[in-house]
C-alpha cells in the first residue's frame, strides 16, 4: 500500500508533515511518499535527523518532486486549474492514476474538495462527497460527524446520503454491525428543527430500512457525546459549528486542568493519586488522536487533516489512512450506490 501525504499543505508544513511521517513510518507497513519541494524536505531532514535522504530514515519513505503549493487564501477552483504542479494537485493525480492508494493534506478545504471531485471524480450517484471527522465520545470509536464543513448548503437528499456513506464507512472500517444514526437537532422530537431538519428527518425515516440505516431520529448536541450514538448526520455549516466548538472546549478544559492542578504545591500534591485518570480523560478528550477525517463519496480514498495539524495529527491520520483503505468502505460505497442507481433505472 502506498499513502500519499501532502507534504506542503497546511499550517505547520512541511515539519509537521515530515516529522509525522518519520514516526507514522516505524509502526505502519504502508509506504509514504511526501509529495512536495524535493530541496526543502531534504533540507528539512538535514536539520532534523541529520540524515541526507529520506531514506535514511526507513526504507519506506519516499519524495515526489512538487514545485508549486495551493495556499489556503487561494480561490478552490482556479488554484485547481492553475497550478498544475502543485502538491495537492500532482497527489490527486497520483492517486488516480493508481500510484497511490490514499491522499492526504491539511490543505485549503476548498481546493481539497473540487480537487477530489474534479481530479478523482464522485461515486455514481452521490450528489455531494462530504467530511466525516471522528470526535471524542464515550462511544467504542469516537462519534463521526458527516457533514463537518464541506457542504454549508444542503438538501435533504444529501443528508439522507451523508447518513448512508457514515454507516457504510463506521461498518467497514470499526466492524460496528448496525452503526447508530441521528440526525442533529435541537430537540429529540419529529416537529423539532427547521425546514431541512424537518424534511431530512422525514425522508432518511422513509428509506432507513431500504438503504440499511439504523436511524435512531433526532439527537441533541448534549447527548451526542454519551456513547449512544455512532454518527451525527448534519449540513456542513452546522457541523463545521459542532466540531470547531469540541475543539475549543476540549482546549479549555485541558488548560483549566492544568492551570488548577498546578497553581501550587499543596493542590499538584494532593492531585498526584488522581494523575493516571486525569491522564486518561486528557488524551481522549484530545482531537488530535482522532486523526483526519475522510472524504467521503469520491471514487478513491482521501483525508483532511485540520489545517493546523501537528506531527501528532499527522502520525495518527496517516495510522488512520491505513486502516481506511484495508477496511475498503471506498469499493463498499460504490457497490451500494449502484445498487440504488439500478433501482432508479
Amino acid at each position: 500500500m502506498i499513502i500519499l501525504l501532502d507534504a506542503m499543505g497546511g499550517d505547520n508544513a512541511p515539519d509537521a508533515t515530515i516529522k509525522g511521517a518519520v514516526m507514522a513510518a516505524k509502526e505502519i507497513n504502508s509506504d509514504i511518499c511526501l509529495i512536495g519541494d524535493e530541496n526543502i524536505i531534504n533540507k528539512k531532514i538535514k536539520d532534523f535527523y541529520g540524515k541526507d535522504k529520506i531514506s535514511d530514515l526507513s526504507n519506506n519513505l519516499k519524495i515526489k518532486n512538487a514545485t508549486e503549493q495551493i495556499e489556503m487564501e487561494d480561490t478552490p477552483t482556479v488554484a485547481i486549474k492553475q497550478k498544475k504542479d502543485s502538491s495537492m494537485v500532482v497527489g490527486f493525480r497520483m492517486l488516480k492514476e493508481g500510484e497511490g492508494d490514499v491522499f492526504i493534506s491539511a490543505g485549503n478545504s476548498g481546493a481539497l474538495l473540487t480537487g477530489a471531485t474534479l481530479l478523482v471524480g464522485r461515486i455514481r450517484g452521490i450528489d455531494r462527497p462530504a467530511i466525516a471527522a471522528m470526535l471524542p465520545s464515550d462511544g467504542i470509536k469516537g462519534l463521526l460527524l458527516m457533514d463537518a464543513g464541506a457542504n454549508t448548503n444542503c438538501k435533504p437528499l444529501n443528508l439522507l446520503q451523508f447518513a448512508q456513506m457514515s454507516s457504510i464507512y463506521i461498518h467497514n472500517t470499526f466492524g460496528i454491525e448496525r452503526p447508530r444514526i441521528g440526525l442533529l437537532n435541537i430537540g429529540t422530537e419529529e416537529t423539532k428543527g427547521n425546514d431541512l431538519c424537518k424534511e431530512s428527518y422525514n425522508l432518511i425515516k422513509e428509506k432507513a430500512k431500504e438503504y440499511n440505516i439504523n436511524f435512531i431520529g433526532n439527537v441533541e448536541p448534549k447527548d451526542s457525546f454519551l456513547g449512544e450514538v455512532d454518527v451525527l448526520v448534519a449540513d456542513g455549516f452546522t457541523g463545521n459549528i459542532l466540531l470547531k466548538s469540541v475543539e475549543g472546549i476540549g482546549k479549555f478544559v485541558k488548560k483549566s486542568l492544568t492551570d488548577s492542578l498546578t497553581k501550587n504545591v499543596l493542590k499538584t500534591i494532593c492531585a498526584l493519586p488522581a494523575l493516571p485518570a486525569i491522564n486518561e480523560f486528557k488524551k481522549k478528550a484530545d482531537h488530535r488522536i482522532y486523526g483526519g477525517a475522510p472524504f467521503l463519496g469520491v471514487k478513491k480514498p482521501v483525508l483532511k487533516a485540520h489545517g493546523s495539524s501537528d506531527e501528532l495529527v499527522f502520525y495518527y491520520t496517516l495510522k488512520q489512512a491505513e486502516d481506511f483503505v484495508k477496511g475498503k468502505s471506498v469499493e463498499k460505497m460504490t457497490e451500494e450506490f449502484e445498487k440504488i442507481n439500478q433501482k432508479l433505472n
